[in-house]
């Protein structure tokens, strides 16, 4: 598979959802193959439990786990869609990236040494965000952000190929929304 779209907003209007069917159909309109996970549509269970290490430990993965991680081994690329929420991603994504990117999947050690698992993958992240770009550039936000998040994919060793921000999204016209997903179909 070409992409895997992990999608994260539990609102089905939101501007999150227009920028996962603009994907959407510029992938399908390129001949890309893709296939989209929806962590609330799928009701995904964030929460890392004393299962998720026994599994682990004993070298295997809950079933839900599993299943995401083949999906991830699938895709050449994987595709973030989601807000920001304080200064984060929701708390569902990263649930999802706590368990799916675990130890012996995403990363293992070897020595005094952490080897990336996940060389073979790209990334995009698209994030939207209710600050502007000013503010959020003059106080490092930004910066941070590409370094926090980036770096989750890094670790794994992916390679992040774009991390896009959508800007003070509620409060733009809807003109200037649609030409933020005019950006989006360039990036792909």
């Amino acid at each position: 598979m070409d992409y895997l779209i992990v999608y994260a907003h539990p609102n089905p209007a939101s501007f999150n959802a227009a920028i996962r069917k603009t994907v959407e159909e510029t992938l399908h309109s390129k001949g890309k193959t893709y296939h989209t996970v929806d962590l609330y549509e799928l009701n995904f269970d964030p929460v890392l439990k004393p299962q998720d290490f026994q599994a682990i430990m004993s070298g295997k993965v809950l079933d839900d786990v599993k299943q995401q991680q083949s999906l991830v081994k699938e895709a050449d690329t994987l595709v973030f869609i989601h807000p920001i929420w304080w200064y984060s991603m929701p708390a569902i994504l990263k649930g999802y990236i706590d368990r799916v990117f675990s130890y012996g999947f995403a990363y293992k050690e070897e020595g005094d040494e952490i080897k990336p698992l996940l060389t073979d993958k790209k990334v995009i992240i698209i994030n939207t965000m209710g600050e502007d770009e000013d503010s959020c550039n003059k106080r490092g936000m930004c910066d941070s952000l590409r370094m926090t998040i980036g770096g989750i994919f890094e670790f794994c060793g992916m390679k992040v190929l774009k991390h896009k921000f959508f800007f003070a999204v509620p409060y733009v016209s809807d003109e200037d929304r649609r030409k933020m997903l005019e950006e989006v179909k360039l990036i792909f």
